[in-house]
Formats: C-alpha cells, sequence, structure tokens
C-alpha cells in the first residue's frame, strides 16, 4: 500500500472519475472537498450562538472572539469554517432562525450560485503618447496591425482607449479624445474587425462611447463607473455590457494618500450603488471591476485579489487588469518594461480566485500561461 497527499486544488471529480465513482457518489463526494472560508462582520451574538451550535451539529465550525458565548460583547465579527455540502445545510438551517439569520442565508446562498465564466484575455490599445507603459501606445497607423496581432495571439476582447488613467494623470477634453480615437475606431469598423473580436471602448465620454458602439463596439469600460448616468443611458439603448470599475478619486488625485476603513465592505458597496445606476437603465450584462491601482495602497490591491471571489455573489463576471502596474514596484523594485513576470503571477491569482477577463499588455505570453494554469487546476 502507497500514501499519496493530494494538493487541496486538484480537479476532485477527474480523481473520482479515474477510481470508477459513481455519478451520484461523485455528485455527494464533490461537496465535500471544497473548503470554505466567510468572514461575518458585527453579528449579534445571541446569532453567533446559534450558528456556532449549527455550525457544530454538522461538523462545520464558527471562530469566534473570547468572550462571545455570554455576550459580554452584543456585536462581534465571526469566521465561518464549512465544506459546500455544509454550507447547503447551514443555508436552509438559518433560514428559520432568528436574529438576521434568516438574511445570513441569502447572502450565503447567493455564493453557491455565482456562475462561472470562461477566462478571456482583453488586449490593451491606447491611443495616446502619455499611457505609463510606452509599449502600449498605438495610432491610427499601427494600431490595426497590433490589433490584428493581438486577436491572432488569443485576445477575446480589445480595448481601446484614447486617455491615459494614469495616476496624475488629467483629461485632454472630449475633442482631443476623440481626434486619438477615432481614427482607429473606423478603420476597426471598416475592416470589419468588430466580427472577430468583442471590442471595447476605455472611456467616460458620452460622445466618444456613442461612436464606438455606433461601429460595433460591444463593452463600455467606464473607469468612473458609470458617475455619468448618460453612459448607462446610452449602453442601454445599443445593448451594450458595461465594465464597472472602482476608483477612488480620479487619477488626478486617486494615489493622494489613499485610505479605506474596509476596503471590501466600501468596494463592495460601490458596485452596489452602481449596478442599481446600470439596471436602471436597462444595462443587464455587467463586468465588475475591482479597480486595481485605482485609488489603492499596495496592502488594499493585495486584500482585493486575495479575496476576489467575495464580489462574485453579484453574478457577474469579474475583470482584472493589474499589468505592469506600480503595485509590482511596491513589491519588488522593477522597471515597467521588466514587470511581465509579476504580472503574470498576480494575473493568475487572480484567474485562481474567480476572474474570468484579464486586462493585459502581453497577449501571446498570457495566453500561454493561462493555457498551462488551465491544465493544472
Amino acid at each position: 500500500m502507497q500514501v499519496y497527499k493530494l494538493s487541496s486544488n486538484i480537479d476532485i471529480v477527474s480523481y473520482m472519475k479515474q477510481l470508477n465513482v459513481s455519478a451520484g457518489g461523485i455528485e455527494i463526494m464533490s461537496k465535500k472537498a471544497n473548503l470554505n472560508f466567510f468572514l461575518i462582520k458585527n453579528i449579534y451574538c445571541g446569532a453567533s450562538n446559534i450558528l456556532k451550535q449549527d455550525a457544530l451539529s454538522i461538523n462545520a465550525e464558527l471562530v469566534v472572539p473570547m468572550g462571545s458565548v455570554d455576550c459580554k460583547t452584543r456585536y462581534h465579527d465571526a469566521i465561518l469554517i464549512c465544506n459546500d455540502k455544509q454550507l447547503e445545510i447551514l443555508i436552509r438551517k438559518e433560514r428559520h432562525q432568528p436574529f438576521e439569520l434568516k438574511k445570513l442565508s441569502n447572502h450565503l446562498l447567493q455564493f453557491t450560485t455565482a456562475k462561472t465564466y470562461p477566462i478571456k484575455i482583453m488586449g490593451i490599445i491606447n491611443a495616446n503618447d502619455d499611457s505609463f507603459f510606452s509599449a502600449s501606445r498605438f495610432n491610427d497607423t499601427n494600431a490595426i496591425a497590433a490589433i490584428e496581432q493581438m486577436i491572432a495571439d488569443g485576445a477575446q476582447i480589445i480595448d481601446i482607449g484614447g486617455v491615459s488613467s494614469r495616476p496624475g494623470s488629467k483629461h485632454p477634453g472630449v475633442a482631443e479624445e476623440l481626434r486619438r480615437v477615432e481614427p482607429i475606431i473606423r478603420a476597426i469598423y471598416a475592416k470589419g474587425l468588430y466580427k472577430k473580436a468583442l471590442f471595447s471602448i476605455d472611456s467616460f465620454s458620452y460622445e466618444v462611447v456613442k461612436l464606438a458602439l455606433d461601429c460595433g463596439f460591444g463593452i463600455v469600460n467606464d473607469i468612473t463607473g458609470l458617475s455619468d448616468e448618460n453612459i448607462a443611458r446610452v449602453a442601454g439603448e445599443y445593448g451594450a455590457r458595461v465594465c464597472i470599475m472602482h476608483m477612488q478619486g480620479n487619477p488626478e488625485n486617486m494615489q493622494n494618500n489613499p485610505f479605506y476603513d474596509d476596503v471590501i465592505a466600501q468596494v463592495d458597496e460601490f458596485f452596489a450603488r452602481r449596478i442599481e445606476v446600470a439596471l436602471k437603465h436597462n444595462v443587464n450584462d455587467i463586468i465588475l471591476d475591482v479597480g486595481i491601482g485605482f485609488g489603492k495602497r499596495l496592502e488594499d490591491n493585495i486584500t482585493l485579489i486575495k479575496h476576489l471571489e467575495h464580489f462574485t455573489h453579484y453574478g457577474y463576471e469579474l475583470l482584472v487588469g493589474a499589468s505592469r502596474k506600480s503595485m509590482i514596484d511596491m513589491i519588488i523594485p522593477t522597471p515597467i518594461e521588466e514587470r511581465l513576470p509579476a504580472t503574470l503571477a498576480i494575473h493568475l491569482e487572480a484567474i485562481r480566485n474567480k476572474a474570468s477577463i484579464i486586462r493585459c499588455h502581453d497577449v501571446k505570453e498570457h495566453k500561454q500561461a493561462i493555457e498551462v494554469f488551465k491544465r493544472l487546476y
């Protein structure tokens, strides 16, 4: 007899099929193989006592502070640890319990019904001469060739932008933005490239967005998260997808001492408000982007990447764009031109944590890394 220690990240279903486990057995056992951790903030002591007993009754666990059992502190935080099967049972149990445990049950249910999306690469085309990475800058004479190469290299989405959003940058005005992007947008339409890939317009200017949608673009990538409801309205009229990104402040001031009491909670609250705006204007196809590097400290960026799966409770696709960004330089000082390896590390971790769209400068390298990653997990 031999014993092998297996990784907790294996495809347990494939292993069980190799063992010739019955379909019913696979369904039952696979739910016991995935461990979940939920941080529950400000839970009432009475509720936590009930939840802890319910968890223990099915061999799950609720981690609580000392003194919480006798309610010395009326409200506290707790961590629920359970596998998928135990989670199903707790969702049913808490639905009938007092102290807002029914509300907790509904929150937990959202995570069990979250969709799984295929991984897609979004290539970056900047039609401006001040983007932080010089190799991503194109104009109307070389952009089309770059786009065609990105599609050939494996990009399913191409993101076109004419305004830098690097820290400290200023918007040049709508007329200048149009001057930069209009030739590229019209060339994409004339050559029918929008039939070969999905095109995204990286803009929060109504005139630019409308032009792109008129020319076959299917995504509006708004770094201001629909701060102008006209963007949501025109996207709804064209049936376009909208990417809602979180940013604290604006590009000109976003890195002036950004601060969060709870970055996960605050980004989540932002998404809730902006999703309401999108739905009000009949935008139902939504992408969420936590905004790595947009008004974030290093610790905020790391927290968002590590706990990205939290945002799946909305049921929408998650986009991450950390390509060659300064968070890498904060961890290990590295010139922009040499940040590809670290970019791949961040993006693969984001995919492991349920990102399905990766916005990047280096399409070919990401395609290779993602294909290998998919075989490993």
